[in-house]
Order: structure tokens, then C-alpha cells, then sequence
């Protein structure tokens, strides 16, 4: 049977974290959490489900670096191990860890895709939230400029419910460590041929004031930095840089 490593990135999740770490190791045993600088208590609970058998393996970042950064913890562990993929999910409660397996099996299908990546626009389920709008809006138009850029076919170019399989996360060296994390990643994915499916899952707002961080709570300053992000990324494939420059 194929084994894929779930990781999820936290960082002040004490509200959440629990529950769905309950709910992951109900489809799951092997959990990787990276705590990316926690400073509400979330490490406290981390480390205390960390010293359980048959828990979360832990990863703490000593200081907050990012969302992106928290990711490239998780690919850099599931390739020092003998993983064949790597599941991720986030830990703020919008996604559902019970379609885990439905992730890993479409990823290890014959035949499938270097990545699964999942939309919560690809259809409907009873009982969606309704997207903040600037967020929706905001989504629509960089998933619309990747796939007119890279020639992707994506429907939501920011969910960070995903499956790698391992020839994926060998090929992608992905280095922006902020929450833009995923826009270099399709760029990295497309100059790698790498396929990608999507996979639908429920749309879930729980936080819907949630902060991006200073300017990035402006929508349309955060519509410019996106865009700079995938020309950024852009550049350094056209360049064969590894990363940020």
C-alpha cells in the first residue's frame, strides 16, 4: 500500500487544532505538524500530543516564517523519509479530513496525477459557505491569469488541501514563504509538465475576518502582490534559479 505523510501547517490554531488533529489520525496515522512559531498556546498542545504514541510527529519553527515555509518543512520531511506522497490540510477547521483518502487515492490511481489539488469551486455541496466577496473575486481572477499563463485548467488556485505524490515534490523547489506560497508552486508545477487534477471539496468560511498581514488586508494591494509573486516565479524558471531573487 502506498504511505503518505499528512502534514499540516499551524501556527495560533489552539482553538482548532485538537479537533481536527482528532479527526486527522481517525483517517490517518502518520501526521506530521509543523508549528511555524505558535505564541497562543497552540506549541504547548502540540508537544503534549507529540509525546503520546500513536500520535502527531512534531515539527516547531522557533519563530513564525510563513505559511510557505511551514510547506517546505513538510516536503523536505516527506522526502528525507521513504514517503511515496505527501497529503496536506490545513488546521483552522475549512477542510474536512475525512476526504484524505480520497486524496490519496486519486493521487496513487494508475495513471494519476502528480498532483491532486483540491477546489472548492469545482461544484457545489449542501451547506457551502458563502465566500467573502474581495476574496472570491481576488481568487477568480489569479486562477484565470495562471491558466491563461501556464496553460493550467484550475478552477481554485489557492486551496491548500492538496495530495503530492513524491516524483512531484522532487521536482518542485518552491521558496516563497508567505501564504502567496502556492502561486510559485503552480508555476513550478507547469515548467515541470507535472499533472494536476482537481478534486471538489466543500467550501467552509469559518474566520471570514481572518488577517492576511498589515497591506495585504486591502484587497486590491493584495491582488498586485499576487500578481508579483507569479512574475516573480516566472523569472526564475525563465532564469534557472531555484527560488526567490
Amino acid at each position: 500500500m502506498p504511505r503518505f505523510l499528512t502534514a499540516l501547517p499551524v501556527y495560533n490554531e489552539a482553538a482548532h487544532v485538537d479537533a481536527v488533529l482528532d479527526e486527522v489520525l481517525k483517517v490517518t496515522p502518520d501526521v506530521l505538524v509543523v508549528d511555524d512559531g505558535s505564541t497562543d498556546g497552540t506549541g504547548d498542545l502540540l508537544a503534549a500530543r507529540a509525546e503520546r504514541p500513536d500520535d502527531i510527529r512534531l515539527v516547531r519553527h522557533p519563530v513564525n516564517r510563513g505559511y510557505g515555509a511551514a510547506l517546505a518543512t513538510a516536503f523536505s520531511a516527506t522526502l528525507a523519509g521513504d514517503w511515496d506522497g505527501l497529503v496536506t490540510i490545513d488546521c483552522d477547521g475549512q477542510h474536512q479530513p475525512r476526504l484524505i483518502p480520497a486524496f490519496i487515492a486519486t493521487a496513487t490511481a494508475p495513471g494519476g496525477p502528480a498532483i491532486v489539488s483540491g477546489s472548492r469551486y469545482l461544484r457545489q455541496f449542501a451547506g457551502d459557505s458563502r465566500p467573502p466577496e474581495a476574496r472570491r473575486r481576488i481568487n477568480a481572477e489569479i486562477t484565470a491569469e495562471l491558466n491563461r499563463r501556464l496553460g493550467l485548467g484550475l478552477t481554485d488556485a489557492f486551496c491548500g488541501f492538496k495530495a503530492y505524490s513524491r516524483r512531484a515534490l522532487e521536482k518542485l523547489q518552491v521558496t516563497e514563504t508567505g501564504y502567496a506560497m502556492p502561486l510559485e508552486l503552480w508555476v513550478r508545477a507547469a515548467a515541470a509538465g507535472l499533472t494536476v487534477d482537481e478534486l471538489a471539496v466543500p467550501l467552509v468560511y469559518l474566520d471570514e475576518a481572518r488577517s492576511f498581514g498589515g497591506s495585504l488586508d486591502d484587497a486590491e494591494t493584495r491582488l498586485a502582490y499576487y500578481r508579483r509573486i507569479i512574475d516573480r516565479a516566472e523569472a526564475a524558471v525563465a532564469a534557472g534559479r531555484p527560488g526567490q531573487g
